[in-house]
């Protein structure tokens, strides 16, 4: 099964693996997920719950950032 960029198990550690784009928007928001030694382990949702961040706000942003590398 291919996961997608949608898919709300997507990890942390592969949606930078797949998306490099999308790891400066986390960067940018003072969220320091793409150094994080669990970002393996983490979803985008984990990080916007650790964070206080707008999830739908951040998927948003990451999509467009995502089409870019496309």
């Amino acid at each position: 099964m291919t996961m997608t960029f949608e898919d709300p198990d997507l990890t942390l550690n592969e949606l930078f693996r797949r998306w490099r784009p999308t790891a400066q928007l986390f960067l940018d928001r003072r969220m320091h997920c793409f150094a994080c030694p669990i970002s393996p382990f983490r979803a985008v949702a984990d990080a916007c719950l650790e964070y206080k961040t707008d999830e739908t706000a951040l998927r948003r942003a990451l999509r467009a950032a995502a089409a870019q590398a496309d």
